[in-house]
């Protein structure tokens, strides 16, 4: 079956802790409130895609145990294909420990990866991503990634990639490798400064386009985004809303992004986009609290007015 969007990347179990505050040594905060539910950023990313009207497959790799049934049948109830993710009948889903801060949304994860991060390169169903229209690849394994990009390439599908944290401060070689596969990648500024060794986030963007993709987009937090491609350059301003969460935030933009430019839209217009799907989401709690394409436009539309 065909889709529009397929991400590749990790599919985990999110335990949330709301807090009244976040904990120092020795100490105890209160929590407020727990829930569960399907995470990893490529995951976000399909059900954000879902939520603005497109259809979408996630690639990923679980265990076959409660997490891993509870995550599966989580994302098909949400409309997102599975048809890519591979079962590990003896390993262990990963999960992530997600405690945010009631009074100023912030966050912090603890993260267990499982067998989300062993899913290699001859494991990927090449049909799910050669029949899309985009492939967007997050924050996984360097060889699946590369992989993945290039089964993309090889029948004219689109690709963004974010690379994520981790990759980033590992400061692998193989990043630019994979940059020569990438239409549009995606990084805070962190990771720019990271896998470029460039202070400046416009020269890290323009670094990373030197690598090889095409755009780059720098997310700036409440100062927006930088977006440099062919088109040119621009600072697109972020929306001033009260955050509640900013869980999944960039997965948000992502798939704002990735669904205007499916329309056909510029880089610069999709990022305006994005930037409003990003900013509905982070007014409420959970990961994948994205909203849908009329609350979007309606948003919009105010926010002209």
């Amino acid at each position: 079956m065909s889709v529009d969007v397929v991400t590749l990347g990790h599919m985990l179990t999110d335990i949330r802790l709301l807090v009244d505050r976040f904990a120092t040594p020795d100490s105890e905060s209160e929590v407020l409130e727990i829930s569960y539910g399907v995470g990893g950023s490529a995951v976000n990313t399909a059900v954000g895609a879902v939520s603005l009207g497109k259809s979408a497959a996630v690639i990923a790799k679980v265990g076959m145990d409660g997490f891993g049934r509870m995550n599966l049948e989580e994302v098909m109830r949400k409309g997102v294909d599975v048809n890519g993710v591979k079962i590990e009948i003896a390993g262990e889903t990963g999960f992530t420990i997600i405690i945010v801060n009631h009074s100023t949304g912030e966050i912090v994860m603890y993260g267990y990866k499982g067998v989300s991060e062993e899913l290699t390169p001859r494991e990927l169903k090449r049909e799910v991503i050669s029949e899309a229209k985009w492939l967007h690849i997050a924050s996984l394994r360097l060889d699946t990634s590369i992989a993945g990009a290039q089964i993309a390439k090889a029948h004219g599908v689109k690709v963004s990639w974010d690379p994520g944290r981790r990759l980033a401060l590992s400061h692998d070689e193989r990043v630019w490798e994979m940059l020569r596969y990438v239409d549009v990648v995606l990084v805070n500024l962190l990771e720019a400064r990271e896998i470029t060794g460039v202070e400046d986030y416009r020269r890290a963007a323009e670094k990373l386009r030197e690598g090889g993709a095409k755009a780059a987009v720098v997310k700036l937090g409440s100062g927006g985004s930088y977006v440099v491609s062919d088109e040119g350059e621009e600072r697109v301003p972020a929306f001033k809303v009260k955050a509640t969460d900013t869980t999944g935030a960039g997965d948000a933009y992502a798939a704002g992004l990735i669904t205007r430019m499916l329309e056909g839209a510029g880089i610069f217009e999709a990022a305006r986009f994005a930037s409003a799907v990003a900013a509905l989401k982070v007014q409420k709690l959970g990961a994948q609290t994205i909203p849908s394409r009329g609350e979007v436009e309606e948003f919009l539309k105010v926010e002209a007015d």
